[in-house]
């Protein structure tokens, strides 16, 4: 096939012909980012913006060996780091754990433990354990609520919690005692000593699950029970008001990227990726069921259990902004000024009963095998 001529007998250009204008309708759609993904905005976006104000909508709510190990408490323990003013786990075990650990804090935790109880219709666990059940272990207590609710549950039950912080209050049920303990280290529990292991809200202070539900494999007696409550460390939205852009969105990235400044490799999508049914699986435990909750946050939701929760979940927030994300904004370099900012922004927006957000929480309980 012979090439296009002009019409003065020299060869045409070959030039591509001109696209059309791009206009709404012919834009490709720019598909949005992965819940949990968004980009982090820099400190300037907030800064940059008027200060809100407050005006508040009203939607407010409310063996031996392990024994001589984790009995005494070192000086390197109680040596707590500080930042802008607030105090997070010491430089000892797992030191990189976001959370601060001062009053503040923990009465944030107290909330939590409550609108948790609420999702989970008032249950304290979902794995169907025994009424004599003889020895529990709670692992990341906090403030161990949810260990001195369980020990005046089953009265019969010894029930340990372990934390990094001693920050557990001194008057508790006979049947319940606190540990000082790293779980990421080898755990003192004898193999084959327990008969159910607990653990909630350990999300961002996890780089191996399934090094960690060995340790309980190992704990376990046979037919012994764990059981994981995790969540999403971000906010989402099914309509969309949840934007990019807002501070809402912006809440997980802070997580994120902070964990890779330092170096972790700590998930805060535990429950996006499906990690902990995969990490029960890869150890061996059986019977493996989950129960997934969607966590609203605020009083949006149209039924009353549902915005209860919400309330409960954004009291918990609301709380403590500046504590929750002070640890890794510090370490990407914000201001003590620019972070609470960005928290003036994000109250705001709780406040806001036109944005539907919510997170995602997952229950995955397993049995360790009879034989």
């Amino acid at each position: 096939m012979s090439e296009p001529q002009s019409t003065s007998g020299e060869r045409a250009a070959t030039e591509p012909e001109a696209a059309p204008p791009v206009t709404a309708a012919t834009a490709p759609e720019v598909a949005p980012p992965v819940p949990g993904d968004n980009e982090l905005l820099p400190p300037q976006h907030w800064t940059q913006q008027p200060p809100p104000q407050n005006d508040d909508d009203g939607d407010s709510a409310l063996g031996d060996d392990a024994i001589s190990s984790t009995a005494s408490i070192s000086s390197s323990i109680l040596n707590y780091r500080t930042i802008n003013g607030r105090t997070y786990h010491s430089d000892r075990g797992s030191n990189q754990y976001w959370g601060a650990n001062d009053d503040l804090q923990n009465e944030t935790l107290d909330i939590q433990h409550h609108l948790f109880t609420l999702a989970q219709d008032g249950k304290l666990h979902y794995a169907p354990l025994s009424n004599n059940i003889e020895k529990v272990v709670d692992i990341g207590t906090g403030t161990g609520i949810w260990a001195i609710d369980f020990g005046d549950q089953y009265p019969d039950a010894e029930v340990v919690g372990t934390d990094l912080s001693p920050i557990q209050p001194a008057w508790v049920p006979p049947n319940v005692q606190f540990q000082i303990d790293d779980f990421a280290q080898e755990w003192t529990f004898p193999e084959g000593s327990l008969d159910y292991v607990h653990m909630r809200w350990l999300i961002g202070s996890v780089t191996d699950w399934t090094a960690l539900f060995a340790q309980a494999f190992r704990a376990l007696k046979p037919g012994g029970w764990i059981e994981s409550f995790e969540c999403n460390g971000f906010f989402e939205s099914d309509d969309g008001t949840v934007t990019s852009d807002s501070a809402m969105a912006q809440w997980g990235s802070f997580f994120r990227e902070g964990a890779k400044k330092l170096g972790s490799t700590a998930s805060f999508t535990v429950v996006r990726d499906g990690v902990q049914k995969k990490a029960l699986e890869e150890v061996g435990f059986v019977d493996i069921q989950e129960e997934p909750l969607k966590i609203p946050i605020s009083g949006w939701a149209k039924d009353s259990k549902q915005r209860e929760i919400g309330q409960f979940s954004k009291a918990a927030i609301e709380n403590d902004i500046e504590g929750v994300v002070g640890f890794s904004a510090t370490q990407l370099g914000w201001s003590k000024e620019e972070i609470t900012l960005y928290a003036a922004h994000l109250r705001k927006e709780l406040r806001n009963l036109e944005l539907h957000p919510f997170y995602r929480s997952n229950v995955a309980w397993a049995q360790k095998p009879l034989a």
